[in-house]
Order: C-alpha cells, then sequence, then structure tokens
C-alpha cells in the first residue's frame, strides 16, 4: 500500500527530550496524517474540488461572470421575505382565529400556535440535512415553498368556506368569554392542525437553506468575498424584516377591513408570487453539489472511534491518521480540513492499524476530514445554544407585551393603533439599525476594535445577548410602574380596559431594544454559522439557528407552565393570572433578566474558548501535495 506523509499547515517545535513516549505521539497527531493510495471514492461517492460551484445539472459553471452576485441574492430575498410575512401573519392572526372563528379556548389556541412555531423551526434541522445529503439548497428550497404554498392556500380555503368553521350565529363577545358558542367539529380542527403543519414543514426547508443559498452566489476567490458575505447577510436579515412588518401592518389591515379568508389569501398570494420570483431566477443561480448524507458521516465517526477505544496511538500497529491523497477531499463539496487537537478521542476514528488492510469500510476508518467535521459540528454548538435565551425572551414578548398593550392608551394624537399591530415597532427598530449599520456603527467599531468589519461575528452575537438583558430588565420596570399605576387609578379588575393617561408607546423601549439585539445577535450568528460549517454541511450549520429559535419556543412555553405551577396561590392566581393586574408579570421579566444574565456569562466563556475554524489555503494545498 502505497502512502505519502502530509505535512499540516502550523508547525510544531521538535519535542524536547525526557518527554514520554505517548506526549511525543500525541503531539505528532497535529503535525503529521497520512495519505493513502487507496479508497481514493471514499464513502462511494467519489470527490469533487472543493466548494467548486455547479449549475443546475451538476455541470462546472464555464463563465462565473454570467452567474451569481447580488443579482441573483435579490430573488432569493424575495423568497425569504414572503416566508417571513406568512410566518409572522399566522403567529399573529392564528389564535385570534381559533378564539374568534373556531371557538376554541384562548390558552389552548396559544399553545397550539406556540407549538407550530417552535416545530416549524426545529425541525429545520430535517431541511438542512436533505439539502446537505441529496437534494442540494435548490430542489430542498424548490419543494418546500411549493409544500408552504400548498398549506397557505389550505389554511385560506378553511376561512374562506363555511363548511369548514362552526356556526357563527348567536356568537356575540360575551358568548365567547362565556365559552358558550358551538365549538368546532373534531374534523374541523382536524383539517386545520393538518394545514396549518404542512406549513410549518415547509418553513422547515426553506429557512436552514435560504441563507445558506444565498451566500453560495459569492465567489469565494474574490478578494471583497468578506465583504460582501458581510452586507449579504444584513440585506438579508432586512428581507426577513420587512416581511414582519408587512404582515404586523397590511395582514391585520385586511384581517380587519375584509375579514380572515383575504388575510389568510393575502400571505398566500405572496407566497406564490415570490415562488414564481424564485423558480425565475434559475438560469442565474450556482449551485453546490450534495455531500452525501452528514448523519451517515457522523454516525461512522463515532462507531469508528467506539471500535478504536483501546487502541493507542503509541501502538506498533498504528500507520498514521488516515486522509486520501491529492488536493481534494473524499466528500463532494468540501475542500480538505486540517488537523486540530480537540475531542482527541474522535482522532481514534482516522486511526489507521496494519489491521485495518488494503480496503478498510468507512464503518472502521475515516478520514481526517470527515473526522474534522464532527468536531466543528460540536465546537460550534455551545453558541447558538447561548441564542435559545434571545429566542425565549421574543416569544414572551409576543404574548406578555400584547396583554400589556391591551391597558394602555393605544392613541397617537386622532390614530388608534390596533393593539396586535404593536409587534411591528421591533421591524421597525431593526429596519433602521440595519439601514445605518455601515454608515453608523461600523466606522465607529473600527476604530475601536481595529476590525475592519466593525465587531467579529462573535461580538455582535455578544452585543445582541447583552442589549436584551437591557430591554428584558427595562420591560421589568415599567411593568411594575404600569401595575402600580393601574391599582392605584382604580382598574386592578378592568384588565382589558384601557387606562387612557398611560401611553402605550412606552413599550417601545423594549420593542426597540429587543429589535437592536435581533439585529446584532441574529445576523451575526447567521454569518458565523454559514462560516464555520464544514463546507458540506452548510444548511446544517443555518439549522443550528432556527433549532435554537424553536427550542426558545418551546422553553417558553415550559417556563411559562413551571412559573404558573411554582407560584399559583390558595387563590388559583399567579404571576401570569389571566389579570393582568393582579398577576405578576414583572416578576417574570426580572426571572428571565436573571436567566439572560447568566446566559450572557455562559457566552462570554464559550466565545472565549472557541477556535475558529482553519482553512487550508492555497500555498498549504501546494504543500501538502509535494
Amino acid at each position: 500500500m502505497g502512502v505519502s506523509e502530509i505535512k499540516s499547515p502550523g508547525s510544531v517545535p521538535e519535542t524536547p527530550g525526557g518527554c514520554s513516549s505517548s506526549s511525543v505521539h500525541r503531539k505528532q497527531l497535529s503535525v503529521f496524517f497520512i495519505e493513502s493510495d487507496n479508497r481514493r471514492l471514499a464513502l462511494g461517492r467519489g470527490y469533487t474540488g472543493g466548494t467548486t460551484p455547479v449549475n443546475i445539472r451538476g455541470k462546472p459553471i464555464a463563465n462565473l461572470s454570467k452567474t451569481g452576485g447580488w443579482m441573483a441574492a435579490f430573488f432569493i430575498f424575495g423568497n425569504e421575505m414572503a416566508e417571513r410575512m406568512a410566518y409572522f401573519g399566522l403567529s399573529v392572526n392564528m389564535v385570534a382565529f381559533m378564539f374568534y372563528v373556531m371557538h376554541r379556548p384562548f390558552e389552548s389556541s396559544s399553545n397550539a400556535v406556540n407549538n407550530f412555531l417552535g416545530i416549524s423551526q426545529a425541525s429545520s434541522v430535517l431541511g438542512g440535512f436533505l439539502a446537505d445529503a441529496y437534494l442540494g439548497r435548490y430542489w430542498t428550497i424548490a419543494i418546500f415553498t411549493t409544500m408552504y404554498l400548498v398549506g397557505l392556500i389550505g389554511i385560506t380555503l378553511g376561512a374562506s368556506l363555511k363548511m369548514f368553521v362552526p356556526d357563527q350565529s348567536n356568537c356575540d363577545q360575551l358568548s365567547l368569554l362565556l365559552g358558550s358558542c358551538q365549538p368546532a367539529e373534531s374534523w374541523q380542527m382536524l383539517y386545520l392542525y393538518t394545514v396549518l403543519y404542512i406549513t410549518g414543514f415547509g418553513a422547515a426547508g426553506i429557512r436552514p437553506c435560504v441563507s445558506s443559498f444565498g451566500a453560495d452566489q459569492f465567489d469565494e476567490k474574490s478578494i471583497n468575498y468578506k465583504t460582501h458575505l458581510d452586507r449579504f447577510f444584513n440585506f438579508f436579515y432586512l428581507s426577513v424584516t420587512l416581511g414582519a412588518i408587512i404582515a404586523f401592518t397590511l395582514v391585520v389591515y385586511v384581517q380587519m377591513e375584509h375579514g380572515w379568508g383575504m388575510a389568510f389569501g393575502t400571505l398566500a398570494m405572496a407566497m406564490a408570487i415570490s415562488n414564481a420570483l424564485f423558480f425565475a431566477g434559475t438560469p442565474l443561480y450556482r449551485h453546490r453539489l450534495p455531500g452525501g448524507s452528514p448523519l451517515t458521516r457522523v454516525a461512522q465517526v463515532l462507531a469508528a472511534a467506539f471500535r478504536k477505544r483501546n487502541k493507542a496511538f503509541t501502538s506498533s500497529e498504528f500507520i498514521g491518521l488516515y486522509e486520501v491523497p491529492g488536493l481534494k477531499s473524499a466528500i463532494n463539496g468540501s475542500r480538505k480540513i486540517p488537523h486540530t487537537d480537540d475531542f482527541i478521542w474522535l482522532d481514534k476514528a482516522a486511526l489507521q492499524l496494519k489491521e485495518d488492510g488494503m480496503e478498510p469500510s468507512p464503518w472502521k476508518l475515516c478520514t481526517v476530514t470527515q473526522v474534522e467535521e464532527v468536531k466543528i459540528l460540536i465546537r460550534l454548538i455551545p453558541i447558538p445554544a447561548c441564542t435559545i435565551m434571545l429566542s425565549l425572551v421574543l416569544t414572551e414578548y409576543l404574548t406578555l407585551s400584547v396583554q400589556q398593550a391591551y391597558t394602555l392608551n393605544t392613541h397617537i394624537k386622532h390614530l388608534k393603533l390596533p393593539v396586535t399591530c404593536m409587534p411591528v415597532f421591533p421591524g421597525l427598530s431593526i429596519f433602521l439599525i440595519l439601514s445605518l449599520y455601515y454608515s453608523v456603527f461600523v466606522p465607529i467599531t473600527r476604530r475601536i476594535t481595529g476590525n475592519p468589519h466593525g465587531a467579529s461575528q462573535l461580538q455582535r452575537v455578544g452585543i445582541g445577548l447583552a442589549v436584551s438583558i437591557i430591554s428584558v430588565a427595562w420591560a421589568g420596570l415599567f411593568e411594575n410602574y404600569r401595575r402600580h399605576y393601574a391599582i392605584q387609578h382604580g382598574f386592578e379588575f378592568s384588565f382589558l380596559s384601557q387606562m387612557p393617561d398611560l401611553s402605550a408607546y412606552w413599550l417601545l423601549i423594549q420593542y426597540c431594544l429587543i429589535g437592536i439585539a435581533e439585529v446584532f445577535c441574529i445576523v451575526g450568528l447567521l454569518e458565523f454559522l454559514y462560516e464555520e460549517a464544514p463546507d458540506a454541511m452548510k444548511s446544517i450549520g443555518s439549522a443550528y439557528a432556527a433549532l435554537a429559535g424553536g427550542l426558545g419556543c418551546f422553553a417558553a412555553t415550559i417556563l411559562n407552565n413551571i412559573v404558573k405551577a411554582a407560584t399559583r396561590d390558595s387563590e388559583g392566581k399567579s404571576w401570569l393570572s389571566q389579570n393582568i393586574n393582579t398577576g405578576r408579570f414583572d416578576c417574570l421579566y426580572w426571572l428571565l433578566t436573571l436567566l439572560s444574565l447568566l446566559n450572557f456569562c455562559v457566552f462570554l466563556w464559550s466565545a472565549h474558548r472557541y477556535k475558529y475554524r482553519a482553512v487550508e489555503t492555497e500555498e498549504d494545498k501546494s504543500r501538502t501535495s509535494l
């Protein structure tokens, strides 16, 4: 068997005499590994030229100047804006639709929608897996965006046709509050849940792929690549924000003026238009070949490492750490990844012994690049995990802040703003911050940090988490003032009555702060995950952010249940009592402040320990080929 010794990009000084043999071999793992002439077609898929873009047929693109770039990215922005418009449109209107039209209890309606939001985000891992393993990002978006449209059409029909809703006669406001309206039939609720979750699973395939697919349109070899990528993720989140603003204003207006069917129909029409634009841009797109099942590669590494857990690097049978020869990785769409010293126990999977023979099974011996993929996935986990807390706070704001707004004066002179439009203000603050980001924030922070982009990705995530603490602390302060004001002015038991002398626009402070937090944290996180994820697992990396968002939704439900159970008194009152004036929402905000502060400390520790991914340069590749 022919083998060649490959030197990693970094060099390590000679080990001084007197060190143990084990110490010497351990140090050598970071310097040398072995390339074998065998198994060139690892995993049965062969290898490609790293991350070379291809056309929709999988063929190399002859003239890159005619594809990709900002023109292709703008077609992709439209798809994400429509998806976010539908997502937020459903989150705002579906609870009210279930309560007022389907005659479901408010608590069960809220839980059903929270579960929908959580599942649509958490299941993004499935979409990311399919994109990276088999379909590619384009076809994953194409399939799931069509599924999304089918779900929205189904919801529109359910709201428009009388057969899908219970009888609305003799059901006034008092009857709704008393729960005496005719409830929906079980088959009617089954239909609604079916089309709702079809929509949710449609989002699961779009969300992890759209940002990565858009970033794929830029040339990694360009000297302006980092600048283009930085601006792309800011513009990408700007499209998300525009979708949210339209959902919180136009869709709410359509619902109030023209009914539920037209409101949901507006979402379906927007998605249909965005789908048409997405498919129209097909000739412009650059594609990355799927690299085979990432879960299979992860399982192979774990299985091989477990099999050789008792094998020593000092064994006389030890040949070296296994890697395929040449400049290319054994994984479709992936460059070679240099060896690192983290998670040394996983290196056992690449431990090549004489007993492995000429044609070892990938379940017994893996390449260094394959092992490093798993290391990267593990190394990434703490960062998006720390953003779960921000998602939890955002979920709480969607319900708690709206309940606060019902007790406050929402008039601007002679204009009365609907309470359901209040969540538009975080979107407006995000729009403003993104508009001023390059003209104000970057020049100021560049002088402080010396970073040409103003702040690194992890610094931006940290800034977002820090601002979210200030936001939720202010929310606690204002809620404490609002509650005492209500009690002092005789509104203690009139929790559905507006207090004319206390403006709802005090809520704008917490709304704007959480909008700023979202800009820095989520945009920085998306860019961080795209750049740090393995080449053949970009969609899985982006799915980490969506998964964190989904877990935040579930965590909010769990936290609320715990708080209700722990604070309920003998009269059945708790911090989250239906009467906001006798409840203690301020105490919940203080609890969220404390949890956010602890989470921020964990993030600082995790960010300090994080080691950025090393990428082989052309010089490194040339050296390894010698």
